[in-house]
């Protein structure tokens, strides 16, 4: 029966998640909200609500490993496993000078994410500033993208293009409605689910967070990013990425410790304390992971300005060889800490 609700929450949450964005979309246009806006907002953020709803499940339930390890776990797989799998389908062309702004922004991010681990800092007025910083953010972005000869809001426009859905004012509300209403019962659904599953098996509920919960999470990016590889407009693909890992940080931390302030220290077993890791639920090896993400973006993204297929593969491999690190499957020098 746990299986089947972890199940039904992916399903709930892929199907409901890709309603919400298809449905937001289609109202947009209806509306006459230009492409830049909705390839900057609701294609971004849209992808993201499947985490920000699991998120706020998953700290009201007292799970905060599976709520924080849902966000790492997602940044993680949106570079390794998605672009991976959209970089062996179709190399991803990709424009430096495009990816400039938004990809140094992803950097800076990502080093916040790891000095808000490292320094437990989710409180309310942290959370206040997280989204203070997303909304500069989407500001400055949309200011900058008004100029003609700006390369990155082409990459946003190209995002809000890439998106098809015109069913009209009234049906598209309808669909987006019934998205949401999917992604809120997916979360209960997988979190639940992932809760029992965690405390049958020994397993920690960051691990959970980190792996089960976060690819569903990332179910919609993975959609977008397979169809837009098929269609000959990978390099969608990555723009899409890159403006969820922002999301996710500054828009789903954000919003979670308003609603919520937790602590990444509040729920170590003993037995983990005795070992060594009482110093956060995310361990050494999923920073360095997160970190290892983007570097590797970044770099492939850079040079040769193109992510080729070879490259894909080493992506997935590196998201192998993560998955193995963290259910002990790959073996760890002693040399390491905690080995």
């Amino acid at each position: 029966m746990t299986y089947l609700m972890v199940l039904g929450g992916l399903v709930l949450l892929f199907i409901g998640g890709e309603a919400l964005v298809r449905g937001s979309v289609s109202v947009a246009r209806k509306l006459n909200i230009s492409e830049l806006v909705i390839g900057l907002t609701l294609v971004g953020f849209g992808t993201s609500v499947p985490e920000l709803v699991t998120s706020l499940r998953a700290i009201d339930q007292n799970a905060v490993g599976i709520a924080v390890g849902n966000v790492v776990g997602s940044n993680i797989a949106n570079v390794l496993l998605v672009l991976g799998v959209a970089a062996m389908i179709r190399p991803i062309l990709t424009n430096p000078r495009a990816l400039a702004r938004d990809g140094l922004i992803m950097l800076a991010v990502t080093a916040l994410l790891c000095a808000l681990i490292w320094f437990d800092l989710f409180s309310r007025p942290v959370g206040i500033a997280l989204l203070g910083a997303l909304f500069v953010y989407l500001t400055y972005s949309f200011v900058a993208d008004q100029r003609r000869d700006n390369e990155a809001a082409v990459m946003h426009v190209a995002e809000g293009e890439a998106v098809e859905a015109r069913y009209g004012l009234f049906l598209g509300l309808v669909i987006a409605v019934a998205g949401l209403v999917g992604v809120v019962f997916g979360a209960r659904l997988l979190v639940d689910g992932g809760v029992v599953i965690a405390r049958d098996f020994g397993i920690s509920e960051t691990i959970i967070g980190l792996t089960i919960v976060a690819i569903g999470t990332s179910l919609p990016e993975l959609v977008t990013s397979v169809v837009a590889a098929y269609r000959g407009k990978s390099d969608v693909a990555l723009g899409n990425i890159i403006g969820s890992n922002i999301f996710n940080v500054l828009g789903i931390l954000g919003v979670t410790a308003v609603v919520h302030p937790f602590s990444v220290r509040g729920d170590i077993s003993a037995e983990a304390m005795s070992q060594g890791h009482h110093a956060s639920i995310i361990s050494f090896e999923d920073i360095g992971a997160l970190i290892l993400s983007v570097f590797l973006l970044m770099l492939f993204a850079i040079t040769g300005k193109q992510i080729a297929r070879w490259e894909g593969v080493v992506l997935l491999l590196a998201y192998a060889l993560y998955f193995g690190l963290l259910f002990d499957l790959v073996p760890v020098p002693g040399i390491l800490p905690h080995a």
